[in-house]
């Protein structure tokens, strides 16, 4: 039987808990246990030439810093029950998904196979928000509350974009043959999706400045500075002696 190292599992969960603390505090042992535990993670996915992918990821790292720098912003600047700048980095599930997404996006782009969807996958079970690391997302991104987001792998996000709890950015058809095809849509700049919104299509895109309900479901473009709501009816009356 071909032996998949299944247990690389539990090497991935601190591996990862310790890419983020390190961009934040960097330290010398830090670095060292990190390029060490990617060689050994790269040797057993067979990934080749690992010397030069982590030289080069590890390159990106202020980068990377940057872009979560502006996404902390602008978790403070838009969510009213943020009280200071430390508590986003320190207390917000939110935030660490956009952290562990930018980095695996990185290795992503580096073509390290499994290693980055592990990782999505490993912070996705502990904040519930499951960002591919394919996906292409711009500065200043914000998810508030974030639990149950979607955000599939051909999504392109650019930026000032806030997304509430819920949310899917998926794709219309789910065949193997789509694979190269982009099948997830398009948020343009300073777009506001509310809770449990569904986007689907890899043609759809959603102009700048358009804000999109809760609730609603979108399997076509929407022009820019656009208000798209979800309208049902709720009655509400007094109850008679107790009677509903």
């Amino acid at each position: 039987m071909k032996n998949y190292n299944i247990r690389l599992k539990e090497v991935i969960k601190p591996f990862t808990k310790r890419l983020f603390y390190n961009l934040f505090d960097e330290q010398e042992e830090e670095s060292i246990y990190l390029k060490e535990t990617f060689f050994e993670i790269a040797s057993k996915l067979d990934i080749e030439d690992s010397e030069t992918i982590w030289n080069n990821f590890q390159s990106e790292f202020l980068t990377i810093r940057k872009k979560l720098d502006l996404d902390a912003q602008s978790f403070l600047k838009n969510d009213p029950a943020s009280t200071c700048i430390q508590e986003v980095y320190l207390a917000y599930p939110g935030f660490y998904a956009i952290s562990i997404y930018r980095l695996s996006h990185q290795l992503h782009l580096l073509k390290v196979p499994i290693l980055p969807r592990m990782m999505s996958e490993y912070v996705h079970g502990i904040t519930g928000i499951d960002i591919h690391p394919g996906a292409t997302i711009g500065e200043s991104f914000f998810l508030d509350h974030g639990t149950g987001i979607v955000i599939g792998e051909t999504s392109v996000i650019k930026s000032n974009v806030k997304i509430f709890q819920g949310v899917t950015l998926g794709g219309l058809q789910v065949k193997k043959n789509m694979q190269s095809v982009k099948r997830h849509p398009t948020i343009e700049d300073n777009v506001t999706i509310y809770a449990n919104a569904t986007i689907l299509g890899g043609d759809i895109v959603i102009g700048a400045n358009s804000t999109i309900g809760a609730n609603v479901w979108i399997t076509e473009s929407v022009p820019e500075n656009s208000l798209v709501t979800y309208q049902t009816q709720i009655k509400i009356r007094p109850k008679k002696n107790g009677i509903h």
